[in-house]
């Protein structure tokens, strides 16, 4: 995969925004189904917030990009899965396109 300019996630005040994740899996673009495709998005998700030393317990806001809004339901389901009863803020968007031609991209705002 090619140099890319970007970080997977910034600190600035105890917040730590990531970059977006998609389902990649040692470099590779998974397929599969949403559900599937969902869970690898969120596992990447999860090394990052790891990586900056927090967890899902502490996200505040996610914003998911999708290319299919037919598959609402199964990422939801999965997305709902990674969080206590308290679930972050966020908005769900339909795209045309997204990086490497990925289906699902995923992307949070937490605390430490």
């Amino acid at each position: 995969m090619p140099n890319v300019p970007i970080s997977a996630y910034k600190e600035i005040n105890g917040l730590v925004f990531t970059s977006g994740q998609i389902h990649l899996k040692n470099g590779v673009l998974l397929e599969g189904n949403a559900t599937e495709l969902t869970r690898q998005v969120m596992e990447n998700l999860q090394v990052v917030l790891v990586t900056a030393q927090t967890s899902f317990k502490n996200v505040l806001k996610t914003t998911i990009y999708l290319t299919d809004m037919s598959c609402y339901g199964e990422v939801n389901e999965v997305y709902a899965s990674y969080f206590n009863d308290s679930y972050p803020a966020r908005e769900v968007i339909g795209v045309k396109e997204l990086p490497l031609g990925a289906r699902i991209e995923i992307s949070l705002i937490a605390t430490k």
